[in-house]
């Protein structure tokens, strides 16, 4: 991690911590570094406690939210936190793993596919064309389709954190992802970049 271990910790940041001890029984991921900033820290964890276990979507689907967010920021650390949970919240592992290959998932629930191809355009192109919105909104209705959204925005953000402080993979994990060794991300065509 580029951020180097707190030596001293101020009242926020200890109220901060042991709130995550007790809630997720440790300090771990993005909250490694959003303890530095322990106020902006207790509302992003709150908002990704409500994303993964409050929202409208069902959990198979928060968990796809999430996993969709890590691929498409790379964020091998939240893929690999997540893709247990995801294959027991009822994913398929085959569709996964095309997934972290940044192929086509070929989802065999149509819920699935369209969640995938709703977030990928969001993600990608910042914008969903009327057909998959029409789609996600018949799917989910409007108060999932809200969550959907805001996840996504949050994952992002918790993405964001773990690859520009670089939080490390745990030793006994692979990156997920082929095209990402480390925080380098290769591209056959151009080389590493």
């Amino acid at each position: 991690m580029r951020l180097g271990p707190l030596q001293e910790l101020n009242a926020d940041q200890v109220e901060f911590r042991d709130r995550l001890v007790a809630q997720r029984g440790g300090i771990h991921g993005p909250f490694e570094v959003l303890l530095r900033s322990p106020r902006l820290g207790d509302r992003m964890e709150a908002l990704s406690t409500y994303c993964m276990r409050d929202s409208a979507l069902p959990p198979r689907l928060r968990e796809l939210t999430l996993l969709v967010a890590a691929r498409r920021f790379d964020a091998q650390h939240s893929w690999n936190a997540h893709l247990g949970k995801a294959v027991a919240a009822g994913l398929d592992p085959a569709a996964l793993d095309r997934l972290a290959r940044d192929e086509d998932p070929r989802f065999d629930r149509a819920d699935e596919a369209i969640l995938h191809r709703f977030a990928v355009q969001a993600l990608t192109t910042h914008f969903v064309d009327d057909d998959t919105y029409a789609a996600a909104l018949a799917e989910f209705g409007e108060p999932a389709l809200v969550d959907l959204v805001v996840a996504l925005g949050t994952f992002t953000t918790l993405a964001l954190v773990l690859n520009t402080f670089q939080v490390d993979l745990p030793t006994d994990r692979e990156p997920p992802f082929p095209d990402v060794r480390g925080f380098q991300h290769i591209r056959p065509d151009q080389g590493e970049r």
